[in-house]
């Protein structure tokens, strides 16, 4: 398991339990404690969670895990994912992107497929497609968020209510049928529900992690979701609760 990886992990433990110790982490991920030790301490020197006797508990910066370590956790089931989400944009479609790793893979296979106009708030998204000739490319602007790498607020707001998006890839850090689509910040929750508005249809692409999974801010209700889309090992009974609600999901193999 590459490092980054192992922090990832660590991280979404400590996110789903509010604290660990050493030896559960060390089982779980196959590796030694001392190996934990020196992960903690590197993860504590950054903010990202708080050492404490024996393992490490939520930090002051609160749950959401930043979004270079999110890239690497469940990486061939968000390729998957991309790949049946990249399947329902027609030719010549406008194309909204929220941030997120899953929706990053989207861009990228939509961007080597050929001409497609996509409006986006995620600046890694951006950074990317940008030299891509066949690609154009709106950013939407506003306050940049560090850990997510999204612009967001009032300004992101304003000018996505001035355009209109065919189809919108939106990546959540939750989606349930209790609760619709959550995420960890509510600026964000704010701009993607602008990103919603905006959109004649909205998918979502979350992988298994995210299923059944409620966060602080609330995005939308499951009756402004015209797609789900996730993995193999997304929980059964959740996903016929979701379908129930009337959303259509799709399973990437």
């Amino acid at each position: 398991m590459l490092r980054t990886e192992r922090h990832a992990r660590i991280l979404e433990q400590v996110s789903e339990k509010n604290s660990v110790d050493v030896n559960e982490l060390a089982r779980l991920l196959d590796v030694s404690g001392a190996t934990i030790r020196r992960d903690l301490q590197d993860l504590s020197r950054r903010h990202l969670l708080r050492r404490t006797h024996g393992g490490a508990a939520v930090g002051s910066i609160g749950l959401e895990a930043p979004l270079q370590h999110r890239t690497e956790r469940c990486r061939p089931e968000k390729r998957a994912i991309a790949k049946a989400a990249a399947a329902l944009v027609p030719e010549g479609a406008v194309v909204g992107m929220t941030g997120g790793s899953t929706v990053t893979e989207v861009a990228r296979l939509l961007a080597d497929r050929g001409a497609v106009t996509i409006v986006t708030n995620a600046v890694n998204i951006a950074a990317e497609l940008v030299l891509h000739k066949d690609v154009t490319l709106v950013v939407i602007g506003g306050h940049a968020r560090a850990t997510s790498y999204e612009l967001v607020g009032p300004i992101a707001e304003k000018t996505l209510a001035d355009h209109h998006i065919d189809i919108t890839f939106l990546g959540v850090d939750g989606i349930s049928a209790d609760h619709g689509c959550t995420t960890h910040d509510q600026l964000e929750a704010a701009t993607d529900r602008a990103f919603a508005d905006a959109s004649s249809r909205t998918v979502v692409v979350a992988d298994h992690s995210k299923i059944g999974r409620s966060t602080f801010a609330k995005i939308c209700p499951l009756s402004r979701v015209h797609h789900l889309i996730t993995d193999a090992s997304a929980p059964e009974a959740e996903l016929a609760r979701i379908r129930t609600s009337g959303v259509p999901v799709i399973t990437a193999e």
